[in-house]
Parts: structure tokens; C-alpha cells; sequence
């Protein structure tokens, strides 16, 4: 268990201090339950552009990283579907200054016209970059596109196409930052050389005076029950096909979501998965071949990709893969099978929170889902289950009608 301490300004602001006192580094974590979820088609990819802009400047902060460079510190962030999270690093005896920062640009982005424009081509190129003009970088526009056919999740963060970011008007993005940048939608993370009463005093310094906007009531659109298989063929200048197969999965913290997490992993994790050595170690079909869940706080996905080796087709990698499935849901899962993927994730999880800054991470994460605490409770369901449920659990969602299947095929000119 990590020791921490929560509390909340009247603004609604949720604020966690985790000491540690082991270094003089601290971590200020800022997390705001907006992600590209919240989006609406034809403004899609905003939280993600948001992200950019708020590296802009502010009211009393010309340039962000360039105040934050002179106090020892370093910054980064990332949007996903569900999350905007911001991150600083700095020494502990200049935490006040990320105080500052942060609650500058939550209360008085500047959002000129010039850094609108600037950010709209770094971002328009970004999506050009990693998404049309790499081999396989629209998969993922693909398949959310098929998996999801009302919910938000069938655009990746970036957003659905360059339509979409070339049309953002100055309204939209003010918007959007009326509406999700303020406290009340906000988790504080302050982990390290500091202490409970010092981060209590200067988040009411800092953050106390800034006004919460109203809650705004987040309909957003769930997706019904799929009926039946659904399949996509795109033709594509890539070395070799590639496959992937996607079935449905319950959301963070619903049941089933664990099984689906430890399926994926005995399926698909590391060298000495079933998929790795039947299809590559042992076949002739697949180069590699993986499987992972999407973890999403709505319900998502369980993904099994793959890429051929050279003239094979995906279609043929599918019923191999298929073949590997079946047999899987016909066998018993042994104990000791299980315990290894469990030990696995335990030397993962004990690696991860070796770093101060992951530990913030996930302090904010699952506040934002309701409570840090649960962060330890997921682990010790995790670590409770038994072949059966997964089993049980297996049969439930590696359906053939709850799947989505994508051939990326290779076509050379």
C-alpha cells in the first residue's frame, strides 16, 4: 500500500499528497477527466489539441517549460480517451512554482489566435506523420471506427480525420476549456519530498481561488450489443498483412474486466505466451503476434494483432489464430499456469511504482475512477482469481459474433 492523504478544496478540486521523503525530488500531477470520449463528431481530436495548447502561454507565464527549465524541472503530458494528464518533475524546494504554472493556464490560458494557428499545424502534421504516412498508422482509425458505432471511442484521440482539426474555430476551443479546465474537474497528485500540511497550504493558495464551473451533465452515447461478426479488408502499401482481431470487453472495474486483462496476458504476454509459441516460434505464418486489453472506463476492447511473415495472408493467419482460441477454450488453465501471469504482473506492478512519478500516475488514475485505494484493490481481486472464472469468463467473450476483424493486406504497386 502507498500512504497518501486526500482531500478536497471547496471548489471541488480533489488533492492527494503522497510523501516520500527518500529523495528531494517531487512530482506534481495534474489530471483532468476530459479525453477524447467527450467529443462530438466533427470537433473530434479537441482534447488532444488542448493538450498542445495549453503548453502555450498563460496570463503571468510567456513561455510554459522555458520558467519551468529555470527552478531544475522537466514537464510532459498525454491525452487518451478517457484522460488529459500533465506531469512535472522538478526539486522539491521549487514546488511552489509548479503551483504557479498550473493554476496560471487552469484560470487565464492566453489562447491567441497565433498559438491556435501554430498548434493546429504541429498537430495536423503529427497526425500526417504517424497516421497516413506510416505503414499501419491508421489501423486504429480503422478498427475503432468498426468496433464502435455510436460511442466516442471510435475515434482515436488525435480525432477522426484532418477535417476535423482544420475546422476547429476559436469558440470550440474556448469551449472546451471553459468547460472541462477548472477545478472541479480536476486531480491534484503531489508525491515526494513534501508534506501534507505544506501541499494543503499552497493548493489553497493556489488553486483556492479559482472559481469551479457548473458540472455538465456527460451523456455519452453506450454502445448496444453487437449482432455478429463484423470485417474490414484495406489494401495498403506495407511490407507484409498484418491481422487484427478485436472482441468485446467489460469496462474498468466491472466484472469480467480482470478475466479479460489475464486472458489477454496468458494468451499473449511475453516470450512464453500460447500465441508465441504456437504461431511464431512453431508456425510458419505469423512474424509476431501479440495480445492486449484497451483498459478503458467504458466498455472496450481485447486486441490480438499480428504480422504475417511474407506471403501470407491475414486471412489465413485468422484461422490460425482461431485454431490457437479454440483450443484454449477447451483446456484447463492450470494453477500454475495462472500463478506465473499473476507473478508477471506483480514484478511489473513492484517495478512500476519504483518511480515517483508512475506511483502519482496512478494515485490520479483511479481517483478519477473513485478512489486511489483501488489501485491495490484491483490487484488483490487480480490476484484472487481462479482458472475457472477465467474460463467461464473466456467462453463469454471470445465469441465470434462479439469480434471485429481487420485484414491489413499488402498490396505493392
Amino acid at each position: 500500500m502507498l500512504d497518501y492523504h486526500r482531500f478536497f478544496l471547496d471548489n471541488g478540486m480533489e488533492v492527494i499528497v503522497h510523501e516520500d521523503h527518500s529523495s528531494k525530488i517531487a512530482v506534481f500531477n495534474l489530471l483532468y477527466k476530459v479525453g477524447s470520449r467527450f467529443e462530438e463528431k466533427g470537433k473530434t481530436g479537441l482534447a488532444h489539441f488542448f493538450e498542445h495548447l495549453m503548453f502555450g502561454s498563460s496570463a503571468n507565464v510567456p513561455v510554459f517549460d522555458r520558467e519551468l527549465e529555470r527552478v531544475g524541472g522537466s514537464c510532459n503530458a498525454f491525452t487518451s480517451p478517457d484522460i488529459t494528464n500533465y506531469y512535472m518533475t522538478l526539486p522539491a524546494s521549487n514546488i511552489e512554482t509548479a503551483f504557479w504554472l498550473e493554476s496560471d493556464r487552469m484560470l487565464q490560458l492566453t489562447l491567441s489566435e497565433k498559438t491556435i494557428e501554430t498548434q493546429r499545424k504541429v498537430v495536423m502534421e503529427e497526425f500526417k506523420q504517424r497516421y497516413l504516412n506510416q505503414p499501419y498508422g491508421e489501423v486504429w482509425h480503422q478498427l475503432r471506427e468498426m468496433a464502435f458505432e455510436i460511442h466516442p471511442y471510435q475515434w482515436p484521440t488525435i480525432g477522426k480525420d484532418l477535417g476535423d482539426i482544420e475546422g476547429y474555430t476559436r469558440e470550440d476551443v474556448w469551449d472546451f476549456y471553459k468547460k472541462h479546465y477548472h477545478p472541479g474537474n480536476a486531480i491534484l497528485v503531489v508525491a515526494g519530498d513534501v508534506t501534507r500540511l505544506q501541499i494543503e497550504s499552497l493548493a489553497k493558495k493556489w488553486f483556492g481561488p479559482i472559481p469551479s464551473q457548473k458540472e455538465i451533465d456527460r451523456v455519452i452515447p453506450q454502445e448496444l450489443p453487437q449482432q455478429g461478426r463484423r470485417l474490414k479488408e484495406v489494401q495498403a502499401k506495407v511490407p507484409t498483412d498484418a491481422l487484427y482481431k478485436t472482441y468485446k470487453m467489460p469496462a474498468k472495474g466491472e466484472p469480467g474486466y480482470l478475466e479479460a486483462d489475464l486472458i489477454s496476458d496468458l494468451l499473449g504476454f511475453g516470450k512464453s505466451s500460447i500465441l508465441e509459441q504456437r504461431l511464431v516460434k512453431n508456425g510458419k505464418i505469423f512474424a509476431s503476434v501479440g495480445a492486449y486489453i484497451t483498459g478503458s472506463v467504458d466498455p472496450g476492447l481485447l486486441v490480438f494483432s499480428g504480422k504475417m511473415e511474407q506471403g501470407i495472408s491475414a486471412k489465413e493467419a485468422e484461422k490460425a489464430l482461431d485454431d490457437v482460441i479454440d483450443d484454449f477454450l477447451k483446456m484447463d488453465i492450470s494453477e500454475q499456469t495462472l500463478q506465473k501471469i499473476k507473478n508477471q504482473g506483480e514484478a511489473m506492478k513492484t517495478y512500476e511504482s519504483v518511480q515517483l512519478l508512475n506511483r502519482a500516475m496512478n494515485l490520479a488514475y483511479f481517483a478519477h475512477l473513485g478512489d486511489p485505494a483501488l489501485y491495490w484493490h484491483e490487484f488483490d481481486q487480480k490476484s484472487q482469481l481462479n482458472p475457472d472464472q477465467i474460463k467461464s469468463w473466456a467462453n463469454q467473450l471470445l465469441r465470434e459474433d462479439q469480434s471485429s476483424v481487420l485484414y491489413y493486406q499488402s498490396h505493392h504497386a
